[in-house]
């Protein structure tokens, strides 16, 4: 079974709605995700979780995680949610950018728009890798 990593800075927002919906659309017998952050926050922004719940996704047991190594060691792929220079780097593991805003401070319309894209991007990377 692969693993993919979704990682940015906080892990309370971009990282925690794909590796979400990664794991709501992926058959769980090929491939499973995990979110971090390199500097992971106190919680996930509250307003993410209401626009994930609105589609059903409860991210309520959420917790922001640190991208450590360890836990990237062995990932199909790490997905970097735009983070910039801040963006992980793991020697050995492909990946991928998704530059998205950062919902931190945002509205739910606007948090709405950037949770539409994230399913969006993960639906395409599932099918495209044969993961669903």
């Amino acid at each position: 079974m692969k693993r993919i990593v979704f990682a940015c800075v906080h892990n309370a927002g971009r990282s925690q709605m794909a590796a979400a919906w990664f794991n709501r659309v992926a058959d769980p017998r090929k491939a499973h995700a995990v979110s971090a952050g390199t500097q992971p926050a106190d919680h996930v922004h509250p307003v993410v979780m209401d626009a994930m719940e609105e589609r059903g996704i409860d991210l309520s047991v959420a917790r922001p995680t640190k991208l450590t190594p360890e836990l990237a060691q062995g990932a199909a792929f790490l997905v970097t949610m735009g983070c910039g220079e801040s963006c992980p780097y793991i020697p050995g593991v492909p990946i991928l950018d998704w530059p998205l805003p950062d919902p931190k401070g945002q509205g739910i319309e606007s948090v709405r728009v950037i949770r539409d894209e994230v399913e969006a991007r993960v639906r395409a990377f599932v099918k495209e890798n044969g993961w669903d």
